[in-house]
């Protein structure tokens, strides 16, 4: 089934709601126009009723009541319509005009309970296929004599205009609906040129577009939200395209040097005969490359699977001061053997997972360990700070650039991509420290100054 479109949409809803006020509109003012000539019956037959009490009351005997029937003729010419019939106290016809149809059931009525008959109580119905409206009162004559007087209208002319009315007013309504459709089709398509405008632009934007951005005025208020939304998605896409192929760029140089060199290497083994040393040496060298290899596609898996949430952290507690202990003996003939010692201070435990905890923490001493220069302390720190556990780690060192900062957690990225050959590693050992503090619900940043870099980590510590 088709959808119907915005446009249509908003018509279609813009006519039903114009129909329905329309409606409600003409309904009530059919109630009036209605109302308004029920009233002006009750007056004319009020009047009527009025003038046939008066004739009555002035029939003070029997010779002026013989002559009543003559006067009442003469006082109703001229009312075309108008209907009056008298009965006296036994229920026969004492006068009566042409065409008087008044229902005898009412007439009765008003002789037996002459309370439920007034001036004001207004009767309607059809006889003959013509519409009456009428009222009846018991009066009682001047001589004395009870009647019972029934004054009825022939509204068939107002019957008439009010049928002709409704059919015009439903005419006029479609009319206007109709109206109200186009009006609004044509209002709706004016009003979401902005729309169709910013569809055009996001139409043209593909994975080389990708700085292309939304205008952020001349939109309407309703769509400001949106296009900053989109392009702060935009921006967010741009970001992970570039960082994509930075990232691809980067695999690819960082395997090519490993995979050069033990091409290298096997070709040197084979273009002559080698005692089984020479061979060993070889196939050590290879290895090395192989560990580096692996070691590096094992990173990019482990951060891979940060990316897509698949990093689960226990939830144990974990002394960081124990851990870091330990990861001061692991690394001490290291830092011996580069000049470098190691100090801890301060206490926290965190809830965790502590194989992950210890895997940041030991790629940040192994960091900070290969850039302190000799006879020099990488420095260790551990507090609480209310619901939050702080870990610095601090060494000396040659300052880094405050452009360099920000892009230390990048993938791949060296401040000195000269060094990627001298023991640095593939650089993605801060990358995967970010990934964990992340995963753990922390934060981590870095500063350097004063000739020292320090690392600060902030994690939720255990709940009191």
């Amino acid at each position: 089934m088709k959808t119907l479109s915005l446009t249509a949409r908003i018509s279609l809803l813009f006519a039903v709601a114009a129909s329905l006020v329309l409606l409600t509109t003409g309904y009530f003012l059919t109630q009036v126009v209605d109302a308004h000539f029920e009233e002006e019956d009750r007056i004319e037959l009020n009047g009527k009723l009025a003038l046939v009490r008066n004739l009555l009351m002035q029939a003070t005997n029997s010779k002026t009541l013989d002559r009543l029937p003559e006067h009442m003729d003469d006082a109703l010419v001229g009312h075309h319509g108008l209907a009056v019939v008298v009965t006296d106290a036994t229920g026969d016809i004492w006068f009566a005009t042409a065409g008087a149809d008044f229902p005898r059931a009412l007439l009765l009525a008003c002789q037996t309970r002459p309370a439920t008959c007034t001036d004001e109580t207004l009767h309607q119905w059809v006889q003959n296929g013509v519409s009456h409206r009428g009222m009846a009162a018991s009066i009682t004559a001047g001589g004395g004599g009870s009647y019972t007087v029934g004054v009825a209208q022939d509204i068939e002319h107002h019957a008439l205009f009010m049928d002709t009315f409704r059919s015009m007013l439903g005419i006029a309504i479609a009319l206007a609906a109709l109206a109200m459709a186009g009006l609004g089709w044509i209002v709706t398509r004016w009003g979401l040129l902005p729309l169709r405008q910013v569809t055009d632009t996001v139409a043209g934007i593909s994975a080389e577009r990708l700085g292309a951005r939304l205008p952020a005025s001349g939109l309407p208020a309703e769509l400001l939200p949106l296009a900053a939304a989109f392009n702060a998605m935009l921006a967010r896409l741009d970001d992970s395209f570039r960082r994509l192929s930075e990232f691809s760029s980067d695999i690819a140089h960082e395997l090519r040097t490993p995979i050069s060199n033990l091409m290298t290497q096997t070709q040197v083994a084979l273009s002559g005969a080698r005692d089984n040393n020479e061979y060993k040496e070889i196939l050590y060298s290879s290895l090395e490359e192989y560990e580096r290899m692996a070691q590096m596609v094992g990173d990019m898996l482990y951060l891979a699977q940060a990316d897509n949430g698949l990093l689960a952290p226990g939830r144990e507690s974990v002394n960081l001061a124990d851990e870091t202990h330990g990861l001061f003996d692991y690394f001490e003939a290291w830092a011996e053997e580069r000049g470098v010692s190691l100090a801890l201070t301060g206490s926290a435990t965190v809830p965790g997972d502590r194989l992950m905890l210890r895997r940041a923490l030991s790629n940040l001493l192994s960091n900070a360990i290969r850039h302190t220069p000799s006879g020099q302390t990488v420095r260790v720190s551990l507090a609480m700070h209310g619901d939050k556990a702080v870990i610095t780690v601090e060494n000396p060192g040659p300052e880094i650039p405050a452009a360099h900062l920000p892009r230390l957690f990048d993938r791949f990225y060296r401040i000195d991509p000269s060094r990627q050959r001298k023991g640095d590693g593939a650089g993605l050992g801060l990358a995967i420290v970010k990934s964990i503090i992340d995963a753990h619900g922390g934060s981590i940043k870095v500063a350097s100054a004063n000739q020292a870099t320090q690392f600060q980590l902030s994690l939720p510590g255990l709940p009191g």
